[in-house]
């Protein structure tokens, strides 16, 4: 088959299409022709060299997929050649076929293309994670969701007002407010222009927060922590901005804080599986019916990953960047 293959010894280590060996099922495995990817800020990361692969994970690049069976392990049982599926991963999207635990296989609606399934595993996941089971996100609670206009952002905001919540969002442009207010965001800071936690404070009138979710990390700890209410949760999903920090743990341990570390592809099938029926059960019929969705900024061929690569390093997108394997 062909993947997407990061050349290491190569300056800037340039993304190529090329013949890869063929992917091979275990008992319990089921094989996919993938038909779209998407694109994470962890596949920047790996590539970069900066993200370790999990142990047992394939090298190459691609944390969701969605595409057909093409064959299944011995001990499978349900599934039939040509069956629509989506699915989280621990890596190997970029490519014509993808190996994975059958478990993790979700069947795709009808009357969904495979874009629309490609953007949900990761990102939906990530955001449904951190947000509710992580950070505890209650019907009525404030939050404050960095990255507003990115894959997991823009599920976030949608799942909170969902929820009954108060959204309150950081993004750096215009376009991405506009944006972060059209799927419901009640304040939506340019984190260039202005300093986010006076403007929050200013906006909220005194009122506090009761959970932030980061993707930048050490940059943003201190006032993090300073807008959250007693008893408020911070979890951090990314350090994007720097991963050291000095803190006065005394500002952590009066109002008696809650400081999460969290990241979703390292976690056990058992663990994503777990996430995955939560999510059913909370939201599922919000996916089905539209009242939640995947926001798509734009759909790349697969050979041209480098390009979508770079388009999302420039943070130019607003949602979900695709790549396009097979029609």
């Amino acid at each position: 088959m062909k993947a997407i293959v990061v050349q290491e010894d190569q300056p800037g280590r340039p993304l190529v299409w090329q013949d890869v060996p063929d992917p091979e099922c275990g008992p319990d495995d089921v094989l996919v022709n993938v038909h779209a990817t998407a694109l994470n800020r962890a596949d920047l990361m790996q590539r970069a060299g900066g993200y370790p692969v999990p142990p047992g994970a394939s090298q190459i690049l691609g944390l969701e997929m969605a595409g057909t069976i093409a064959g299944w392990g011995s001990r499978v049982l349900g599934w039939q050649k040509g069956n629509r599926v989506r699915a989280l991963l621990t890596g190997g999207g970029y490519a014509e076929q993808v190996v994975l635990p059958a478990r993790m296989l979700i069947a795709m609606p009808d009357d969904k293309d495979f874009i629309w399934g490609a953007a949900l595993p990761e990102a939906v996941l990530t955001a449904y994670l951190n947000l509710f089971m992580e950070a505890g996100l209650q019907d009525g609670e404030t939050v404050l969701i960095h990255g507003g206009a990115s894959g997991v952002g823009t599920y976030g905001i949608q799942m909170a007002r969902l929820a009954g919540c108060r959204v309150l969002v950081t993004a750096g442009s215009e376009a991405k407010l506009a944006a972060c207010r059209e799927l419901g965001a009640d304040l939506a800071v340019n984190y260039k222009e202005e300093d986010f936690a006076e403007r929050i404070r200013s906006h909220l009138g005194g009122a506090e927060v009761d959970v932030v979710m980061d993707m930048v990390g050490g940059p943003y700890l201190e006032r993090n922590m300073g807008l959250l209410r007693t008893y408020g949760r911070l979890v951090i999903i990314s350090t994007l901005g720097g991963a050291e920090a000095s803190i006065h743990l005394g500002h952590l341990m009066r109002p008696r804080l809650r400081l999460i570390g969290s990241v979703l592809r390292p976690r056990s099938v058992d663990e994503k599986v777990a996430i995955m029926k939560s999510f059913k059960r909370r939201f599922l019929g919000n996916l089905l019916d539209g009242s939640l969705k995947p926001i798509i900024d734009s759909v790349y061929p697969v050979v041209r990953a480098e390009e979508a690569q770079a388009h999302m390093a420039a943070n130019r997108n607003i949602g979900k960047v695709m790549l396009q394997v097979r029609d």
